[in-house]
């Protein structure tokens, strides 16, 4: 195995922790991967890494190397790029689902016909990522972050709608204002954060009024709340791009249009603790010229 590869093969196995998550990435046994990493200890004279039975993390020489082999690897990836080369390599983002199917897939192609040489990892979920443990570039998220190491970088806003069906409305009434929710029902949205379901939404005169109705279905997924909407089974709010076909079809109906949601910010995520290389700095520039003009302006 050449210096390089043996430098790209040690940073994956801190960033993920694992020598067999880094040696499936790098498409190489683990056997092999062991035995490439006890050769660089013997040549640099120093224990880089401290295994357990169930984590790997550099040792205080290890980190320090890691931090210059991070350097190393994106100065070589921006010299190839300066002289005429190509963005290549895998390119691992993770988006929230719906997102991800609806806005950024159908842009992709063009992505991917300017940069021929890159491969995209697109991974779906809702749930908070540790995107340095996991290999994961970059991620795309919807709503307001908790703060951590990460750099955010905002895209746009989301203007944000709440329906309910037909069906609840007839059973249910039609309210006119937060005022008139009684008697009403919401799916409850759980946040993977705290564990308890989202309140409801309104602006009034400026001002957020958040308010908690009753619920008998709790769900931990955009998907399925938006079909419990279409079921009957309580009001919902979400981005109206994911309720156009249902508003213009009448399967939902949107309510309390006066007293909106607050919008719903969209933002790129990535590690601050790695300088950021040409791949993942292309996708970004890219997301914010192709994608962010697909939301209102922050």
């Amino acid at each position: 195995m050449d210096r390089l590869t043996t430098l790209d093969l040690f940073v994956r196995i801190v960033d993920r922790g694992s020598f067999s998550a880094a040696a499936a990435d790098l498409g190489i046994s683990r056997p092999v991967a062991t035995a490439a990493i006890k050769a660089l200890e013997q040549r640099l004279g120093t224990r880089l890494l401290q295994r357990t039975t169930r984590h790997v993390q550099p040792t205080v020489e290890g980190q320090a190397y890691y931090s210059r082999c991070v350097a190393i690897l994106a100065d070589l990836e921006d010299a190839d790029r300066s002289a005429g080369g190509t963005v290549a390599g895998l390119l691992r983002i993770d988006v929230v689902g719906n997102l991800a199917r609806t806005v950024l897939l159908p842009a992709l192609p063009e992505f991917l016909a300017r940069h021929p040489a890159l491969t995209v990892h697109l991974g779906e979920g809702e749930r908070f990522v540790d995107l340095v443990r996991e290999g994961v570039d970059c991620a795309v998220r919807a709503g307001e972050l908790a703060d951590s190491d990460m750099v955010v970088r905002r895209l746009g806003v989301m203007e944000d709608v709440t329906v309910a069906s037909p069906a609840y409305l007839a059973a249910h009434g039609t309210p006119t204002s937060p005022d008139s929710l009684d008697g009403h029902v919401m799916v409850g949205f759980v946040s993977s954060r705290t564990g308890q379901p989202l309140p409801l939404e309104f602006t009034r005169d400026g001002k957020v009024i958040e308010v908690v109705l009753p619920a008998r279905v709790l769900v931990g997924g955009a998907d399925t709340s938006a079909e419990a909407a279409r079921l009957g089974l309580g009001l919902v709010q979400a981005p109206r791009y994911r309720f156009a076909d249902d508003l213009a079809s009448s399967r939902l109906v949107e309510v309390l249009a006066d007293f909106p949601p607050t919008p719903t910010p969209v933002s790129v995520l990535y590690p601050s603790s790695r300088q950021l290389s040409p791949r993942v700095r292309v996708f970004i520039d890219w997301l914010v010229e192709t994608v962010g003009p697909q939301f209102a302006p922050s």
